[in-house]
Parts: structure tokens; C-alpha cells; sequence
């Protein structure tokens, strides 16, 4: 058996559990640079703002219905998906964390073999620990654990926890097909197209039918809506095989030094993750180009590709490449509002030295490194760092409606009044 732990409107939630007075009120949480909706309440849902809606665009309606706009608070966040899933944990050695905000849980391993009581009684308290009210989902198959856990929150009268009963075609029938998991916008539109709306109808269907006419992730799909269980849990990460760094500027750039700083920037932090993951990168790409929807100013996307002989994560080499493959696609004259940096073919490994280096500087770059990743771990991100990422904070994020860093900054610490 299966169990799907997932927080409610998990950003919005993070944001209420230190402002209790937005409970109850639409709340919208927004990407970096303050640019789109990421996150709503479930009261914004309900008036009708959408993922990825520019908030420039729903000025009207959040003015309208006194909506709290907040940045993003990705510290804040994070610390409290670490709380959630370490209490979860308490329940069950046998965790999955699945994404920041849900964790899949191997139940057969519980003392208590009431598999509803005992996740009520976890739901209880990671509420109560953490503030997240979360919903969670039972069942034989990480496939029907996900689709109790989408009828859980859609039927708040059953208290936040549902199990698929041996007779499921009640439940079954209440999930639209778009609803289950492993099912994309795409393939829903094409089984509703052959008369197939609910995961009932989607059940009744043969596994060959469905293998031949879509793919075999369709068709496991069905077998796990069957019960039988094709996807187990993965405690161990898959190692990434790529790295994507990007972000778009506060405002359009158009001097190469602000795109070379943004470009090192972007680097600098990639190479940061490689060694956190004990990786090294094969290639590099880098990439810029102007906004995608301005079409009243001039138009240009740049991207070059680099090969990093040998494999590396070292962050000066890493800068370096990716400045001398962005350099010669550089033109002025426009106006660019992103910029970023791909590493591919990623592997385990430590940095080898090249035929061009010694041994010697093999062991003074893995010293610097160690140092550099030393001092920013304890001293915050950026205290070290290479002049190439600049001085003009031409990368610092637009957050002007950020809430404080509550549990991981000592200056933003929550204040209670007596």
C-alpha cells in the first residue's frame, strides 16, 4: 500500500502559518522578478486567477477582491517542505519526496495496519508541528494513491484523507481523466475524443488498446489504476543528467557587461550545484535573448555550444567557457531580458586535470573550491565570489512584496508581542 502526502496550496500555506490573518483570504504567490502567478489560494482559485497569469494583467482583479499579493520566498519555503517531510518520516522510514511540497509513503512496513487512522493521525501532525494542512491519498498503487489524494481535496467533508475502498467505481467515476496522474493535457483531449472522461471509463479500457493507440506509460497507467503496481518507491534521486540556471532581468539590459556579469552569475551558481552532487559537465550552452512578447522593440536570440574537455564543475573554468562561447553572438543594439546557462552530459566524477594542467593545479582548484563553497555555506550565497559575476547586482531579484526569511535568516526572525 500506497500513501500520497501533499501539501494544500503549499506556498500560500507557508505564508499564512506566520501571517494568520490571511486565512480565509485569497492570497498569490509570484515567479522571480515579481512576473507571474506561481501559487494561489485556494479562495484566488476560486475567483479565477490561472498558474502563469502576468500579474501586471490582473491588477483590475486583485484590486477588485482585495487580493495579498506576496514574492516568492524560495528560503522560506524550502526550510518548511524540510519540516513537513521530517515529520512525515516519523511515520514511515519509507519516503519518497516526490517534489517540494509532496512525498510518497510505503505503508506495509506500519505497526498499525489501520492504514486511514494512522494518516489521519500524521495529517494531525504536520499541522500541528508545521502549520501546512496537507491532504493525503491511499492506495494499492502510487497511481490510486495520487488519485485518492485529488479526490481528498476535491471532497473536504472527508477530512483530508481518502482511501481507495475495494469497490473504487464511486471514486473512480468523481476523477476526470486530465486529473490523473501520468495522463498530460495532451493525451486527455484524446481520450475524451474517444468517449473516455473518467478514470472509470479510463479502467475499462483494454491495456493492448491503450498501449497501441498511446504508449506504454499510458498503458501502465491503466494497470496501476487496476491495481497492479508497475512504479515502486525511489528513496535514491535519480542523477540529474542536465543543469539549467536562468533567470530574466528586473528590467531589459543592454550593455555586454550586464549580460556577461548575468551569464557568470548563472555559472557560478550551476558549478555550485554540480559539487553539491558530486557531478561534472561535458558541455555548455549558453544562451540570451529579448523579451519573447514585446514585438514593438527589435528581436534577438543568441546560443552557442562548448565542449568542457576535460568533464568539470570547477566554477572559474566553468565562467570562462561560458563567456568565451556567449562573446562572439554578443550583438548590440537590442534590449535582452534573459539569460542563462545549460550544462549537459552530466556524470559523477571530480573535476580531471587537463594534459595542459599539472597535478599541482588540480589540487589547488579542488582547495579553492572547497574553501569558496565553505565560507558562502556558512556566510550566506555570494560572500565569496568571482569578479566576472560583477558588482551591480545586475542578477538581484525583484521582491519587493517578499515576506520575511522567518526560519532561516537570525535578522528576520518572527516577533511575538505580549
Amino acid at each position: 500500500m500506497y500513501a500520497l502526502a501533499d501539501c494544500n496550496n503549499f506556498y500560500a500555506s507557508c505564508e499564512r502559518v506566520f501571517e494568520p490573518h490571511l486565512a480565509r483570504k485569497p492570497v498569490v504567490v509570484l515567479s522571480n522578478n515579481d512576473g507571474c502567478i506561481i501559487a494561489r489560494s485556494q479562495e484566488a482559485k476560486d475567483i479565477g486567477f490561472k498558474m502563469g497569469d502576468p500579474i501586471f494583467k490582473c491588477r483590475d482583479l486583485v484590486k477588485q477582491h482585495n487580493v495579498i499579493v506576496r514574492s516568492s520566498n524560495f528560503s522560506l519555503y524550502g526550510d518548511m517542505s524540510r519540516r513537513v517531510m521530517q515529520t512525515i518520516r516519523l511515520f514511515s522510514p519509507d519516503v519518497e519526496i516526490y517534489s517540494i511540497d509532496e512525498a510518497f509513503i510505503k505503508l506495509d512496513g506500519l505497526i498499525d495496519r489501520n492504514f486511514e487512522d494512522e494518516m489521519r493521525r500524521m495529517r494531525a501532525a504536520v499541522l500541528q508541528w508545521t502549520g501546512i494542512p496537507i491532504s493525503i491519498g491511499i492506495g494499492k498503487t502510487k497511481t490510486l494513491a495520487k488519485l485518492a489524494n485529488h479526490y481528498a481535496k476535491k471532497t473536504p467533508e472527508i477530512g483530508g484523507v481518502a482511501q481507495i475502498p475495494k469497490n473504487a467505481n464511486e471514486m473512480l467515476r468523481a476523477v476526470e481523466v486530465g486529473a490523473i496522474w501520468g495522463i498530460g493535457r495532451q493525451w486527455s483531449k484524446k481520450f475524451r475524443n474517444i468517449g473516455v472522461h473518467t478514470a472509470f471509463d479510463l479502467v475499462q479500457m483494454e491495456p493492448a488498446v491503450i498501449k497501441k493507440t498511446f504508449n506504454i506509460v499510458a498503458m501502465k497507467t491503466v494497470m496501476e489504476l487496476r491495481g497492479c503496481t508497475y512504479y515502486r518507491l525511489e528513496q535514491t534521486p535519480e542523477q540529474r543528467k542536465t543543469l539549467l540556471r536562468s533567470r530574466s532581468f528586473a528590467s531589459p539590459v543592454t550593455t555586454w557587461q550586464e549580460v556577461s556579469e548575468a551569464i557568470a552569475s548563472h555559472a557560478t551558481r550551476a558549478a555550485e550545484k554540480l559539487r553539491n552532487e558530486e557531478l561534472v559537465a561535458s558541455v555548455l550552452k549558453v544562451f540570451f535573448h529579448t523579451s519573447l512578447f514585446n514585438h514593438r522593440k527589435p528581436r534577438h536570440s543568441a546560443h552557442a555550444t562548448i565542449e568542457l574537455i576535460p568533464p568539470t564543475s570547477t566554477t572559474h573554468t566553468i565562467i570562462k567557457a561560458a563567456l568565451a562561447a556567449a562573446y562572439p553572438i554578443w550583438k548590440e543594439g537590442f534590449e535582452y531580458k534573459r539569460a542563462g546557462v545549460y550544462l549537459l552530459e552530466l556524470s559523477k566524477g571530480q573535476p580531471q586535470a587537463s594534459l595542459f594542467e599539472s597535478p599541482e593545479e588540480k589540487i589547488r582548484d579542488k582547495n579553492i573550491m572547497s574553501v569558496l563553497d565553505a565560507v558562502n555555506t556558512n556566510m550566506g550565497a555570494g560572500t565569496l565570489h568571482f569578479a566576472a559575476t560583477g558588482f551591480t547586482k545586475v542578477m538581484q531579484m525583484r521582491q519587493l512584496q517578499r515576506s520575511p526569511r522567518y526560519t532561516t535568516h537570525w535578522d528576520e526572525l518572527p516577533q511575538v508581542m505580549s
